[in-house]
């Protein structure tokens, strides 16, 4: 039997995706007949439908429609078919609607001028759905159906393009991304996302574009930045979003310090650099998540991206011809800390990247197992939360090509996470606390609230780390001893000498 042609091919593909478009939200049709009784045409565009083909809807999508109806029709004729209507951004032409749970958002056409100095469009209301599809930032994302009779509208060839697995744009890509600089970012986000590829001409506009995606150019909002970046990471292949990002320059105005590390190679020389030794850590990092996050984790991707960006600032060359990066962890925690800062991502975010890249090689000290149990007490607090992670990111971070030295380092890391394991079942590791409180010392010391008691706690708590528990009377022992030491407690011993300058012969 002769296989269908091609046209037939198409033509159940688009069958499918428009009944499971229309399974997923069955009040659209109801949504369309509405629009048409009155004269207007409306269809659902952008995200839905290339999910639809893409048979990634969910049980209840978010539904984006456009119309060629005014903002005042659309609010008046979603007020008959929904249980709620309410102004999104009228202005915009966007009026949303709920009926059930199904929640839908109607913008008019729109047919947009934008400044060469800002991204946000001079908002102009559109007749045709063509012109709408076309200030879209990609031809995946300019397919629409139609209602309520769901006919695919696919002016732009976006349906080609995603069996392709190709990234264009509706408009000359040139055109597209200087009207809205974002997009490049959004090209790069779709690459990680659906593993797609820019062609060369969308690849060369977007190095054409990069400088204007800098936060310094005043064009896109640093969030902006950071919200897409945060979205390409937590995509299904980020290794790909990046190196397109890198390869186009982009990375070189929104994370410099990925760009960078191409030209520094490591410390064993083994691999082409540490660019592609960070990538693979992201690699594995995220072969490990469902182990240690149970999931996703940007946390988790951004200290993999980010663990050696300090090596560039601290490459030595040593005698013999060897490199060195001595401290490279403190360094790069603190460049983390501003990168992240610049984009605007959140203060947790921040916190809890910048201390994985700082504790990142602290397991290194560990070798064959000689830690005691007071260095181990000391990993666990050290990481607190950030244990897990900390797990995933330390046995990512080894990509040596030695098999045996690799098996080595995994089985060292399984005998301290088997020793963290002992301990917190024995000590409650996650919840280590001195023996004494506040109220104990400051009860034992005969003193109120004040810097004497933070210190008195920190000491404490090194005697935690060091001993394990050793019990109220210990500690409350060895708090005194400690007291008997500090000026402000009178002791003749710890007064001695104390009014002498220093330098000078007390007698």
């Amino acid at each position: 039997m002769a296989a269908p042609a091609q046209d037939d091919v198409l033509h159940a593909v688009v069958a499918r995706a428009g009944a499971d478009l229309a399974a997923a939200a069955p009040t659209l049709a109801e949504v369309g007949e509405v629009f048409a009784a009155a004269g207007h045409e409306i269809a659902v565009v952008g995200g839905p439908v290339r999910d639809a083909f893409l048979s990634r809807l969910g049980s209840t999508p978010d539904l984006d429609l456009t119309t060629s109806a005014r903002p005042e029709q659309t609010q008046e004729l979603l007020g008959r078919w929904g249980d709620a209507c309410w102004d999104i951004g009228k202005e915009y032409g966007t009026i949303g609607a709920r009926r059930g749970d199904v929640v839908v958002e109607v913008t008019t056409y729109r047919a947009d001028r934008y400044e060469h100095s800002s991204r946000n469009p001079v908002v102009v209301f559109g007749d045709d759905l063509a012109g709408d599809l076309h200030r879209r930032d990609l031809t995946i994302n300019a397919m629409a159906f139609r209602l309520p009779a769901m006919e695919l509208v696919d002016p732009y060839g976006g349906l080609h393009d995603l069996m392709a697995q190709v990234l264009r744009t509706p408009a000359p890509a040139h055109e597209s991304f200087d009207d809205d600089p974002l997009r490049v970012l959004r090209a790069a986000r779709f690459t990680s996302a659906l593993s797609m590829a820019p062609d060369e001409t969308t690849r060369a506009a977007m190095t054409a574009a990069a400088p204007r995606v800098d936060p310094a150019a005043g064009v896109v909002a640093a969030e902006r930045t950071g919200a897409e970046l945060g979205k390409l990471l937590l995509g299904e292949s980020p290794r790909d979003g990046l190196e397109v990002l890198v390869e186009t320059g982009v990375a070189d105005h929104v994370l410099p310090e990925l760009s960078a590390l191409r030209a520094t190679v490591d410390e064993h020389g083994r691999h082409k650099d540490v660019y592609t030794h960070t990538l693979t850590v992201l690699d594995q990092a995220i072969a490990l998540e469902d182990r240690y996050t149970g999931g996703p984790d940007l946390v988790l991707r951004l200290a993999a991206v980010m663990h050696d960006v300090g090596k560039p600032a601290t490459r030595r060359f040593e005698p013999g011809g060897a490199v060195s990066f001595h401290h490279h962890e403190v360094v790069g925690a603190k460049m983390t800390a501003r990168r992240l800062k610049a984009l605007r991502l959140s203060k947790d975010i921040i916190s809890s990247v910048t201390r994985l890249v700082e504790l990142h090689l602290r397991f290194h000290g560990y070798g064959s197992g000689a830690w005691t149990d007071s260095a181990v007490r000391r990993y666990v607090a050290d990481a607190g939360d950030l244990l897990p992670r900390l797990h995933a990111l330390t046995r990512a971070d080894s990509t040596t090509r030695n098999r045996r030295r690799a098996a080595a380092l995994a089985t060292s890391y399984d005998h301290l996470e088997r020793r963290i394991e002992a301990l917190s079942a024995a000590e409650e590791l996650s919840r280590v606390r001195p023996d004494l409180d506040g109220k104990a010392i400051m009860a034992t010391l005969g003193v109120g609230p004040g810097p004497v008691v933070g210190r008195a706690y920190a000491h404490l708590l090194a005697l935690r780390m060091d001993e394990g528990p050793v019990g109220e009377d210990a500690a409350r022992a060895a708090l005194l001893t400690w007291w008997s030491e500090q000026p402000e407690s009178g002791a003749p011993e710890a007064q001695e000498g104390q009014d002498c300058p220093e330098g000078v012969d007390p007698s």
